[in-house]
């Protein structure tokens, strides 16, 4: 009974320490601090009678009562930042920003800030947005526009260090400082960035229109390559569809050159077996024909052989005996034929200078006549008519050698005057003797007389005309004529 009582109280004394360490003891969040005040602590760094101890990060054993426990938040804030400023050109900016800062780790950060901020902390960017709005007055107002524009970190740069020792002493520290924009109500900015943006505009369009340009080329180009691709694969598919008709046509062949190859390799068996009955066949005749007579004809031949060198032996003899006669003969045949050749030169000789004599007496003959043809042409003529009669006849009869059947109504002296007549027409009988004559002497030309007289002299008359053809026509007409 005794030792449950004392369980139990010791249980209870042990519920109740438990209860009154946990009421005392205090943990620091690792994004604040614990600020305890009420006793004189030393803290390192910070010296002695301070009046408050900072806890950061552990635990820590605070006496009711006797103590008062607070928390500083050591989490990011930041503020807007809307200056209007002017710079140095005299130029009104609004500048906008944003300003990021926290309460600093180091426990002297912790100690400024909480003497601050620590019933205040709503307040802390409030207090951060007038900081940084009266330096930046006056960093904006020792500017330019186009420095601000052109170089804005120097801005901020310059901005952060004026701030730093008044944010130190506050405990504070920025994280960031960014500016967002500077706006521009009087539009010295736009301005500005006039000529630039023409310029960049004119860029800009002449770019576009290079672009344009190479996208123009680039697309004949490509439509060039596609005509190209198309004319390709039209090429391409012909080819393929040659192919395939000719694989076609030759699937349809397939069955007669398969048919006509079997046949093929019919015939070539049939022919391999002839060639071979052939030649069983020529190898028989070789032993049953052609040995035998090759045999009997070294036997004919050797025997011809024997025969020819006899008849050679012979004829050679022979050959000689008749070399040494043909040498004789020819010994008396040369003797022979120089002494004809000198006798046939004699007649020659002879010959000649009788030729030669007569074809003298004949020019003189020729001479005589031209000259008595020169004085009397008539009586030459005459002389020669006369000479030359029976073929003037001859050529006048000959005018009837084509008739087959002719009426004459005055019986044989009809006959007769036609005869006459057709004789002495034409020209008065001259002119038709003087044709007759010069085509019975071998058609001499016309103007010559040399079927007349047989000279060369030429004529001295008019032309003789063409020779005239004695048909019966030709004489009928004639003798009409006459009548």
């Amino acid at each position: 009974m005794g030792i449950g009582i004392i369980l139990g109280i010791a249980i209870g004394g042990l519920i109740v320490l438990v209860g009154v360490f946990k009421a005392m003891w205090r943990v620091a969040e690792p994004n604040e601090a614990l600020v305890i005040s009420g006793s004189k602590h030393r803290t390192e760094g910070l010296g002695e009678g301070m009046g408050f101890r900072i806890v950061t990060g552990r635990g820590t054993l605070v006496l009711p009562g006797v103590q008062a426990v607070r928390k500083l938040s050591l989490d990011l804030n930041e503020t807007e930042l809307s200056v209007e400023c002017v710079t140095h050109q005299g130029i009104p900016l609004k500048v906008r920003g944003v300003v990021i800062f926290k309460v600093g780790d180091d426990l002297v950060s912790i100690a400024n800030a909480a003497r601050r901020f620590l019933d205040q902390q709503r307040l802390m960017a409030e207090r951060v947005h007038n900081v940084f709005a009266g330096h930046l007055r006056s960093i904006v107002g020792g500017l330019t526009v186009e420095d601000m524009i052109r170089d804005r970190d120097k801005l901020t740069g310059q901005t952060r260090a004026a701030c730093g020792t008044e944010m130190e002493k506050l405990g504070l520290i920025v994280d960031s400082l960014q500016i967002h924009e500077i706006e521009d109500p009087t539009g010295y900015i736009q301005n500005l960035a006039m000529p630039h943006a023409a310029a960049v505009q004119r860029d800009a369009r002449i770019a576009q229109a290079e672009a344009n340009r190479r996208a123009t080329e680039a697309e004949q180009q490509a439509f060039a390559r596609m005509a190209e691709a198309t004319r390709d694969s039209e090429i391409l598919q012909a080819g393929y569809k040659a192919e395939r008709d000719n694989a076609s046509a030759k699937s349809a062949q397939a069955g007669p050159l398969a048919e006509a190859a079997a046949k093929q390799e019919v015939v070539v068996q049939e022919t391999r077996v002839a060639e071979l009955e052939a030649h069983r066949k020529e190898q028989q005749l070789q032993a049953e024909v052609r040995k035998p007579a090759d045999a009997r004809a070294y036997e004919t031949r050797t025997l011809a052989e024997a025969e020819r060198d006899a008849r050679v032996s012979a004829a050679q003899a022979r050959a000689k005996e008749t070399e040494l006669a043909s040498a004789a003969e020819a010994t008396a045949t040369r003797v022979t034929g120089q002494a004809a050749a000198a006798a046939a030169e004699a007649r020659g000789l002879a010959d000649a200078a009788a030729v030669r004599a007569k074809g003298l007496a004949e020019a003189d003959a020729i001479k005589a006549r031209s000259a008595a043809l020169a004085e009397n042409q008539e009586a030459v003529i005459a002389q020669q008519l006369a000479e030359n009669w029976p073929e003037i006849v001859r050529a006048g009869a000959g005018a009837f050698e084509s008739v087959d059947n002719m009426v004459v109504l005055n019986g044989a002296d009809g006959m007769s005057d036609l005869f006459a007549k057709a004789l002495t027409m034409g020209g008065t009988g001259l002119g038709l003797a003087r044709q007759l004559l010069s085509s019975m002497n071998g058609g001499q030309p016309n103007g010559s007389l040399n079927g007349v007289a047989g000279i060369g002299v030429p004529a001295q008359h008019k032309p003789v005309p063409e020779p005239v053809r004695l048909d019966e026509d030709f004489v009928i007409e004639e003798a009409k004529k006459e009548d």
